[in-house]
């Protein structure tokens, strides 16, 4: 591990640099007030997204984390849509009003509406002009608006070939305009040479597929690339004579596809158990990117891709996504690092290991992009003496994707070793980590005074008692009363004294379970000692209603006239839902014999008054005294305590 060269760290510190240019920001979604989808749009200038939405006429207009910023109304069937090249007007097909309008982007307003051909389905710029696809079923044609002049043109009637209203697409400044059916099968594809002002029809085929959901020219204009529900890939044809130029190997059911300024192409696919949006670099037939949405429906299978439903943003930061659930609800899906691979790192450590011996930690590096024999790794340990991790330097991926080293952990405990990707030009950055339980030696911690029985409030001193340990002599001294209201509290935390020990002097009012902690270090084992103690009530009983007192029989006797009844008045430590017990004792051949007991509730102040009625014998001594008893007293926070008997007669 630490003999790598300085060349291998420097290529990590290099490789880092290079993903600064990376974006740094998650995936999201947010969902939109729309209950359909025609077409999207972005629009890089102003940071915009455009969604149209036919069955409610309207274009919802969201910043780049898919907030709504605006609707744009009163556009009933609105469908296709393309931004200028200055990103300065939106260009909408409103189909059930027979008009292209055109909406300001620096105010998301509708700033014109060009009355055209009946039900224009779509619009696309070339060679200097607004070229739509309009008409009813059997009535498909090409139109153009032409705004280069005082008045806009309007031309209709351009090629009435079509059954019914085609999409379109063209390259950003191109004179090649490409056109698809929607809805049928076969799908017929052609394109044109618009140079001349007019549509001069280049090639047409019928090879695309069926049931045609998206078309994309790329940049350069050289190739249309088409996603029809089949094939099951997004098929690619040269625009200037339609024939078959390559493929993108996607999912079942093609219908999207956005190609990115730099020729990246994102085909989109209707996929209830697979990955919707499939990211490949040009020319090529592996994804560098995948993403499959989530179930936010209450179905089995996932959210899908709309038709249509995909955009890039131009500077290729960020992929745009509308999606829909099972219930008909759409969200905008922001997917971000489209045009990285994501590598997968795993690491594996061994569950347990001697301290102060090696072990071997191993994994792997996987992208669909692959990565090169070398390629560096950088590791980090993390223990308790180096909570914010300790560098380890860096290790080299092999030629099968996997790596490994070893290294001899010098604390125990949980050691967790991290392994770290930087990223590079084409790939995003990896982290993984595993853990290993590294042994350490046991102490011991005892603590004092356990099982004793105190009175109420006495001050009572707790002293733990650490053993050896490596560098952490500190330990923890807690108290929990018993009782729900009373929390589990650190009463003292601090260095043991050279003998290991620390005391705490703690007042008693309720049973309490006391707790010596120790949390470990490096080298040893975290320990805990409890000792419960028992606190004892207050409790006395005054006696009233007696004519005299008086000394004999070795006790203080209350004398009652048998008319009148003693009252016994018991003050005891308050506590909720608390009773005391009363138990009366009666004198007589030589011993004290049980007379009766009743427990008696007390006050939220802790009294209680019982009187004694009754007839009332003379020529007997008496005894009464009141206790609580633990549980039977109606709560278990206290131990039983008993209070002093009181002695009292009956005289004539």
């Amino acid at each position: 591990m630490r003999t790598l060269t300085a060349a291998t760290t420097l290529a990590v510190l290099f490789s880092s640099a290079a993903l600064a240019a990376a974006p740094a920001f998650a995936d999201s979604s947010r969902i939109l007030p729309v209950t359909s989808t025609g077409d999207i749009v972005v629009d890089g200038v102003h940071q915009r997204v455009f969604v149209s939405d036919p069955n409610d006429g309207k274009i919802v207009v969201t910043d780049y984390s898919g907030t709504v910023v605006k609707e744009v109304t009163n556009l009933p069937g609105v469908t296709g849509l393309e931004l200028s090249a200055d990103s300065g007007t939106l260009y909408a097909a409103v189909r059930d009003a027979d008009a292209i309008a055109a909406i300001d982007t620096a105010t998301d307003t509708e700033s014109a509406r060009y009355p055209v051909g009946h039900g224009p389905l779509s619009v696309a710029l070339a060679g200097g002009k607004l070229w739509f696809g309009y008409g009813a079923a059997a009535q498909g044609n090409l139109g153009s608006l032409d705004l280069s002049g005082g008045q806009p043109v309007v031309a209709l009637d351009l090629d009435r070939s079509w059954y019914s209203a085609p999409i379109l697409d063209a390259a950003p400044g191109s004179n090649t305009l490409v056109a698809g059916a929607v809805g049928q099968s076969p799908v017929e594809l052609a394109s044109y040479d618009v140079s001349s002002g007019t549509v001069t029809r280049l090639a047409s085929t019928r090879d695309a597929g069926s049931n045609l959901g998206d078309i994309k020219v790329t940049p350069d204009g050289q190739d249309v690339i088409v996603a029809s529900g089949a094939p099951y890939y997004q098929q690619v044809f040269k625009t200037s004579d339609l024939t078959a130029d390559g493929k993108y190997p996607t999912n079942p059911y093609p219908n999207a596809v956005a190609v990115a300024p730099d020729g990246t192409v994102a085909g989109g696919t209707f996929s209830w158990y697979d990955p919707d949006v499939h990211v490949f670099k040009p020319h090529t037939t592996t994804p560098v990117r995948q993403y499959d949405f989530p179930n936010t429906g209450n179905t089995s299978g996932s959210d899908t891709l709309a038709p249509r439903g995909l955009a890039w943003a131009p500077d290729e930061s960020r992929l745009f996504a509308v999606s829909e659930n099972s219930q008909g609800v759409y969200s905008l899906r922001v997917l971000t690092d489209p045009v990285f691979s994501r590598p997968v790192l795993t690491v594996d450590a061994p569950s347990t290991a001697t301290r102060g011996k090696a072990l071997t930690v191993s994994g792997a590096l996987t992208a669909s992009v692959p990565l090169p024999a070398g390629t560096p790794l950088t590791v980090t340990r993390t223990d308790t003496e180096s909570p914010n991790g300790t560098s380890l330097g860096t290790t080299s991926l092999g030629a099968d994707g996997k790596f490994s080293f070893t290294d001899t952990p010098p604390a125990g405990g949980k050691v967790t070793y991290t392994v770290t990707y930087a990223g590079d030009a084409t790939h995003t950055s990896a982290t993984a980590s595993d853990t290993v339980e590294v042994s350490r030696t046991a102490t011991t911690v005892t603590l004092n005074n356990d099982g004793k029985v105190y009175g109420y409030g006495k001050d009572v001193t707790f002293t733990a008692h650490l053993g050896s340990t490596y560098r952490n002599r500190t330990v923890e001294i807690w108290a929990d009363p018993f009782g729900s209201d009373k929390p589990n509290k650190l009463v003292k935390s601090g260095t043991v004294n050279r003998d290991g020990n620390l005391s705490v002097t703690l007042r008693l009012t309720r049973d309490t379970t006391v707790t010596a902690r120790f949390t470990g270090d490096a080298r040893y084992q975290p320990r805990t000692a409890t000792s419960t103690v028992h606190a004892q009530v207050q409790v006395s009983t005054s006696v009233g209603g007696h004519y005299k007192t008086k000394n004999t029989w070795g006790q203080t006797y209350y004398y009652f006239h048998k008319s009148h009844d003693p009252l016994f008045t018991t003050t005891m430590t308050a506590y909720p839902g608390r009773s005391q017990k009363l138990e009366l004792q009666v004198y007589y051949q030589g011993t004290w014999h049980d007379a009766g007991s009743q427990y008696f509730k007390l006050s939220s102040t802790g009294v209680s008054k019982v009187r004694l009625t009754g007839t009332h014998e003379t020529g007997y001594r008496f005894r009464v005294r009141s206790s609580y008893y633990n549980a039977t007293s109606g709560d278990t926070v206290n131990s039983t305590t008993h209070g002093a008997w009181r002695y009292f007669l009956f005289t004539s």
